[in-house]
């Protein structure tokens, strides 16, 4: 055991930034080999050690020499361990024997992405070196900001080892183009290099971000402190170190390292970055695994390769390689290490990442580096330690992320807007369509590149308000002929044909799925116009509030309600008895008076109370709306029309006119299922009139379907047709750019700004007001009242009268079977015809008679009894006197 460690304390003697090897040999005059960021010597150092028996390899710096060693490792089974080969495709599925034991590079592309995402920024420019480091890093940034709905407009490679031409030439590139958020992902020898160039070209000032990976605090941590001359080209900055939590193991071993490195250098001490922590704690990783791999039994043993033995012979020596037998063994106590460093707490997940990936966000000012924030991959961006949300449940959503103020390029805490317009000479190429009719909402001016319009001046007035300049291009999209389909020229936007297009677009859900739109500036769903007629007033105009149902059930319900209320008055009310004939005149007139409140019957009963109040408010509900709907049609003229609306189309038969090129025909067929073979594309609007006049036995349509900013302006000239129907869609126009484009969101603004200033209403004034029809008061005829608007009042008071007379029928019963039980039990079983003619004449008989019967009845059986007690009383007296003149007179004197 003390063999292993004194090959790791070697390693870690001879420094802990260079390609380390563990061997097997009992003399070896050095163990650690500096290739000074050479791939190449890299390789041939490893190699090299390679030719001895070689239990672990720790290093390479560098991803590429990673990627060649790596095969070396998997053909001799020898762990590979890499505190800073970080890129992402050093997978374990090509490289079984590798393992990164420092953060990925995924994780920190993953943090730039949310960083990107959290200033609403959706483009930037990537710049890097063009290596496997690089490339592998930049495409694992492209894919974490796709999963953001950002992306990477502009890719900037660079060689490995450039010149300040090369750097040059390719910052002038990139300051032609339109984003101004720009991630440096380089090695830490070109990056501060870049950022010299950059200051010089003027390229660290206002508006630009700059983000740069964890090369920059490696290169700030290991010169600390830094003069101000040397990182005035770094201010503004943001960029990433890999976060290791705050411990006083981590405390102790900067304080030896500074012990053991003072006086070393101008500054006083080596500086030691995140991975030099790293490497140590891969020291001591290597060294438990070792540690488990002798307990387990396991022996150092090698056996030769068969296929190197064939290449025996020349000076590179390979047959002397040979296979590490342990390799597999050590291999998984490695992958099974669980142990706190320098670094917090050390274990690997199942893809053989660390456990708990997490980073500093960083500031760069002045000559300090200011923290704003974390970024760990369980809850995102924080301004707290991952640790101490790791005993929380992770919270991704966009309420929780949160960064301290940034201090940005050009010494300015207002987020820059991050892009412009490239200053290259190119315009925004703005399709428009060439229309063809209703040409007040844009159209082309003869013989010139210049359009007008609604729709032009609204574009124009919103550019005016922009705070910075859009040079522009107006295209014409059609033929002239037709109109052209603006979905067809939404689409190109998504082909680059067009940079945005402007226009009567309306803002359909296919079309949003491919491009953004802007605030509407027009209100324009799908409405039907139709022929319309004027309705004038005739002798029978006071019957058109009503329809005959309603009518009918109303008539019925006033004879129902009076029949009910003479029901349950007739016994106790004088008013409502007498002949029959003036009984059915009371029920009528009483019916009918209801309607004015002015019945002269009183009610007595409670129940016939309750059914009259109920049926006075049913008849005051009914009136007013009467009234209300007489006086409309009496006083405003009505138009009147075949067509009801766009349901009464949908059950006809009758062809229907569309706009050419429209979306009102897929909306048609698509939504509403009405057949192809019905529907009429029609291109004028004299076309639209014309179609109208002939209507649908004349070879025309019954209606046209269209976008209602365009039916107004139709309907402006031409009074003898009409809108019928609601409008059954809600839609507006704006202006298409393609998708997650900023100008769409800054447009968007500016059209609000001129609504709410009143500028948008005096375009439209402009433009569109007509004055031939607007003077009309003619409102479209109105549906009569019917049946269904009222049912449940009717429903109400039929209850009512229902309930009053089932309690009416059973108190009737009960006072029946009381008055006349004495009655069917003295006359036996009688008929049930004769028993119901009874109950009938009960029921006819006015209830103060039926009482003074029965109390007569009640006297005569009084009067009944009294007289049947003295006759008893008589007779037992005479059978008592016979009985003794019978017997002894004795016998009798005794008793």
């Amino acid at each position: 055991m003390s063999k292993v460690w004194f090959l790791v304390l070697v390693v870690v003697c001879h420094g802990i930034f260079s390609n380390g090897v563990v061997t097997n040999s009992s003399t070896r005059p050095d163990v650690v080999k500096d290739s000074n960021y050479s791939g190449f010597l890299g390789i041939v150092e490893a190699l090299k050690f390679m030719e001895k028996e070689t239990v672990a390899i720790i290093g390479p710096q560098q991803s590429v020499t990673a990627h060649i060693i790596s095969h070396i490792a998997n053909e001799l089974q020898v762990p590979l361990l890499s505190y800073s080969a970080t890129d992402p495709t050093l997978s374990s599925l090509q490289f079984p024997f590798f393992v990164r034991t420092a953060q990925n590079d995924l994780y920190q592309m993953a943090a730039i992405a949310d960083l990107v995402n959290y200033y609403g920024w959706r483009e930037v420019i990537a710049i890097y070196v063009d290596d496997d480091h690089g490339r592998n890093g930049i495409a694992a940034l492209g894919d974490k900001l796709a999963e953001k709905r950002c992306r990477i407009s502009y890719k900037a490679p660079m060689p490995p080892d450039p010149t300040r031409d090369e750097i040059t030439d390719l910052l002038v590139k990139v300051a032609l183009m339109e984003s101004r958020i720009v991630v440096l992902h380089t090695y830490a020898g070109p990056g501060p290099m870049v950022l010299n160039v950059a200051q010089y070209l003027g390229m660290m000032g206002t508006g630009y971000v700059w983000i740069a990976t964890n090369w920059l605090t490696t290169i700030l941590d290991t010169n600390a402190p830094l003069d101000s001359d040397a990182t005035d080209d770094f201010q503004g900055v943001i960029t990433l170190r890999m976060y290791a939590p705050d411990s006083e193991l981590k405390r102790k071993f900067v304080s030896r390292w500074n012990n053991l490195t003072s006086g070393k250098s101008t500054n006083g001490s080596f500086g030691l970055s995140t991975y030099g922590l790293y490497a140590y704690d891969t020291v001591w990783l290597l060294a438990h695994a070792i540690d488990a791999f002798f307990n387990q039994g396991g022996i150092i043993s090698f056996s030769n390769d068969s296929r190197l033995t064939e290449l025996h012979g020349g000076s590179l020596n390979l047959d002397a390689m040979s296979i590490f037998n342990g390799g597999n063994l050590l291999l998984q106590n490695i992958l099974q290490v669980n142990m706190t460093g320098v670094t917090g707490p050390i274990k690997f997940t199942s893809d053989r990442d660390f456990i708990y990936p997490a980073f500093e966000v960083i500031n760069v000012i002045g000559t300090a580096l200011r923290r704003i924030g974390y970024w760990s991959n369980y809850s995102g961006l924080s301004v707290l330690p991952p640790e101490m949300l790791y005993a929380k449940p992770p919270n991704r959503s966009s309420e929780s992320q949160r960064l301290y103020p940034v201090i940005w390029p050009g010494q300015t805490t207002e987020r820059p807007r991050g892009w412009i317009f490239p200053n290259n000479g190119r315009h925004l190429n703005i399709g428009v369509p060439k229309r063809v009719s209703y040409r007040e909402f844009v159209s082309q001016v003869e013989s010139t590149d210049l359009f007008k319009g609604y729709c032009i001046d609204v574009f124009t007035a919103a550019l005016n308000i922009l705070p910075y300049a859009v040079p522009y291009k107006l295209i014409p999209f059609g033929d002239g002929i037709n109109n052209p389909s603006s979905t067809e020229l939404v689409h190109l936007i998504t082909t680059g044909v067009y940079d945005a297009a402007i226009g009567d677009i309306a803002i359909i859900t296919n079309r949003t799925k491919i491009v953004d739109f802007t605030q509407p500036y027009v209100e324009s769903g799908l409405v039907v116009v139709a022929p319309v007629s004027r309705l004038n007033s005739n002798a029978w105009a006071f019957l058109r509030p009503f329809t005959p149902m309603m009518w009918g059930v109303t008539a019925i319900f006033f004879l129902i309600v009076g029949a009910v209320v003479w029901i349950l008055e007739h016994r106790i009310n004088d008013e409502f008895r007498g002949p029959p004939k003036k009984q059915v005149v009371t029920v009528l007139w009483f019916s009918l008076s209801t309607l004015f409140f002015a019945h002269k019957e009183n009610t007595v009963s409670t129940l016939g109370r309750l059914v009259l109040i109920i049926w006075l408010f049913v008849v005051l509900i009914i009136n007013s709306s009467y009234t209300a709907s007489l006086t409309s049609i009496l006083t405003v003229q009505k138009l009147s029309s075949s067509v009801k609306g766009i349901e009464s189309l949908i059950n006809s038969k009758d062809p229907i006119g569309y706009q050419q090129n429209s979306y009102a025909r897929n909306y048609l067929v698509e939504e509403l299922g009405i057949h192809e073979s019905r529907l009429v594309p029609l291109n004028m609007p004299e076309d639209f009139a014309i179609a109208l006049k002939k209507g649908p036995q004349g070879g025309g349509v019954a209606a046209v379907v269209d976008e209602r900013a365009y039916v107004d302006l139709f309907l402006s000239t031409r009074c003898e047709f009409s809108i019928v129907g609601q409008e059954f869609t809600k839609a507006g126009w704006g202006f298409a750019f393609p998708r997650d484009s900023p100008l769409a969101i800054d447009m968007s603004t500016a059209i609000l700004r001129l609504s709410e200033n009143g500028d948008l209403e005096r375009i439209h004034d402009k433009w569109l007001t007509r004055s031939a029809c607007t003077s009309q008061s003619s409102t479209f005829e109105v549906d009569r009242l019917q049946l269904k608007s009222f049912w449940g009042l009717f429903l109400i008071c039929g209850l009512a009268c229902l309930l009053a007379l089932i309690v009416y029928f059973i108190l009737m019963v009960r006072q029946f079977s009381r008055h006349y039980s004495d009655d069917f039990e003295s006359s036996g079983r009688s008929s049930g015809s004769k028993s119901f003619q009874t109950f009938l004449t009960f029921v006819d008989e006015k209830e103060e008679d039926v009482k003074n019967r029965s109390k007569r009845r009640q006297m005569e059986k009084a009067s009944n009894r009294s007289v049947g007690e003295d006759e008893s009383t008589n007779g037992s007296k005479r059978r008592y006197t016979e009985s003794c003149s019978s017997k002894s007179l004795d016998r009798c004197e005794e008793a």
